[in-house]
């Protein structure tokens, strides 16, 4: 059953570290003042402008293997292709921002108002991911509720584009999810209208099934492997993950 799930703007409001972060501004600088008010103005104008919207649907095992394999361009290994196999539970999502904050930074940019567009740019990109964490805890919550969670049991969710998932896969995804019903396209390049929107499969079951070496190929095209950090928040303690990596 298809879910719709509306947000609080304030629960999808990025952390300024996240914002930084994709402004090329590391952690442990603190930015100038010119630069936080920056930030400030963006937000608010986000604020004003932000339509937060997704949807949920559960698959089952047999029905994603189908949707996984796309248009038969995945990575001959992916971590995924294991990973999914082990799993109690997988549910598809899309989550979005909307339009109207995609048409407000086009405005800005048009308008030569360069630094506010860029900063708002890295606001709402931000906030599309934490759209989608949101979206996963509400997951989460919804399980636990019908007890169907355990201490040993965590959820991660992937995307099309990632891990060798090639960025085809979401043609299938849309047929099978229709995000179309709150607002989201996919244009013929596979990019998704509103740009600020996310789409992936969540994947529920043993914490284990999640650990995996980043030794793949196109690991080494990865600039962030980001997946360490959220293997080891969802494992709870240091892993050492080095002796995988090529």
């Amino acid at each position: 059953m298809k879910n719709i799930v509306e947000f609080d703007l304030e629960d999808i409001k990025p952390e300024r570290n996240a914002v930084f972060e994709t402004q090329g501004i590391p952690e442990n600088i603190i930015p100038p003042k010119s630069i936080t008010n920056l930030l400030q103005k963006a937000i608010s104008i986000f604020l004003d402008y932000a339509q937060p919207k997704a949807i949920l649907n559960e698959v089952s095992i047999p029905e994603f293997e189908t949707i996984y394999a796309g248009e038969g361009l995945n990575e001959m290994t992916t971590p995924l292709d294991s990973i999914y196999k082990r799993a109690d539970k997988l549910a598809l999502f899309a989550a979005t921002i909307g339009e109207e904050i995609s048409r407000k930074i086009t405005e800005l940019f048009d308008s030569n108002d360069f630094a506010v567009a860029s900063m708002l740019d890295s606001v709402a990109s931000a906030s599309a991911d934490k759209t989608a964490d949101v979206l996963e805890k509400h997951y989460y919550k919804t399980l636990i509720n019908k007890a169907m969670m355990n201490p040993s049991t965590g959820m991660l969710r992937y995307s099309p584009g990632y891990c060798g998932w090639h960025i085809s896969g979401q043609k299938k995804l849309f047929a099978y999810l229709h995000p179309e019903t709150i607002g989201i396209q996919l244009l013929p390049s596979y990019l998704m209208k509103p740009l600020k929107s996310v789409t992936g499969v969540i994947v529920v079951g043993d914490k284990k099934i999640h650990i995996f070496k980043d030794n793949f190929p196109f690991c080494e095209q990865c600039k962030t492997h980001s997946c360490r950090i959220r293997i080891r928040n969802l494992i709870g303690k240091k892993i050492n993950f080095e002796k995988g990596r090529k």
